[in-house]
């Protein structure tokens, strides 16, 4: 499938759009990020409208889905923000899974809805974790720099 003399040739229809290559490498897959991103959103307005779960209390977040390429399966990753209420929410997600993906199936068109599996996400307390460090080294730099001043 190529174009008039002189042209690059094309991908075939239906694949270009979906694999973005640099250096050999697949950067990035264009349709199942959209779908994730998709995804992620549609569980956040679950969870936060039709979930009637007391266990999901306080503060949390979907901080990222992954929907594999087949569709069958989605890792949510989710941040408590109270350590002590971590537990609960994930063990009220898991009970709720099923809910949730039959919800899911009626707000996102997909020929498979996938199967959630849900994740504590701690990066957000490992940020603020290492931002604690840098400053407190930053506040012992400057007062080495004010004694020997």
């Amino acid at each position: 499938m190529t174009g008039p003399p002189g042209d690059a040739p094309r991908p075939p229809i239906g694949r270009g759009a979906f694999l973005k290559c640099k250096e050999g490498k697949i950067v990035g897959f264009d349709r199942i990020d959209r779908i994730s991103e998709e995804v992620r959103r549609e569980l956040d307005q679950i969870l936060r409208e039709d979930v009637r779960d007391p266990r999901l209390s306080g503060m949390f977040s979907i901080v990222r889905a992954e929907v594999t390429r087949d569709l069958r399966f989605c890792k949510v990753r989710v941040s408590v923000l109270e350590k002590d209420k971590r537990e609960q929410v994930l063990a009220a997600l898991k009970s709720g899974a099923g809910f949730i993906r039959r919800e899911l199936g009626k707000r996102v068109q997909l020929r498979y809805v996938p199967e959630l599996i849900f994740e504590l996400d701690t990066n957000i307390e490992y940020a603020a974790h290492i931002n604690e460090l840098l400053n407190s080294a930053a506040k012992r730099n400057e007062q080495d720099e004010e004694k020997h001043d």
